[in-house]
């Protein structure tokens, strides 16, 4: 199955390809969005939609790095969107094999393998749940 793979800092993440619209470079600030959680960074207009944008990093409770979100990865869930911060994309790769997370996650399907390196693959669905959680919490 085709994945678009990422790096968040320098761990690599991928999220099937079916479940990405597009990805375009961060922008440099967002709208805030009152009560939100610091996960959400906030919402920017793209062409006229309003979407919400999430810092990929902070959702899955991974310490903060040192190097700056520096594109947006786009999630259509058919009649919305939602944009996740990451480092970078990597690019568009084959990835079967995957073993069982070593954490239960709702967002996080599996493992797989990218050559040598470990691929931690993301559930589109479960991301969202995540977000959605991330605003009841508290």
């Amino acid at each position: 199955m085709r994945h678009v793979v990422f790096r968040l800092e320098k761990a690599l993440y991928a999220l099937p390809l079916a479940s990405v619209r597009e990805v375009f470079p961060a922008p440099g600030h967002y709208t805030r969005v009152p009560k939100a959680p610091p996960s959400v960074r906030g919402v920017l207009n793209l062409r006229g939609r309003v979407v919400p944008v999430v810092d990929l990093a902070s959702l899955l409770a991974l310490s903060p790095g040192e190097t700056r979100p520096a594109k947006v990865v786009l999630l259509d869930f058919s009649r919305r969107e939602l944009g996740l911060l990451v480092t970078e994309v990597e690019g568009i790769e084959n990835l079967d094999k995957l073993s069982a997370p070593p954490a239960r996650s709702r967002a996080v399907k599996g493992v797989a393998r990218l050559g040598a390196r470990p691929v931690t693959v993301l559930d589109p669905d479960g991301t969202d749940a995540a977000v959605a959680a991330a605003f009841t919490r508290g």
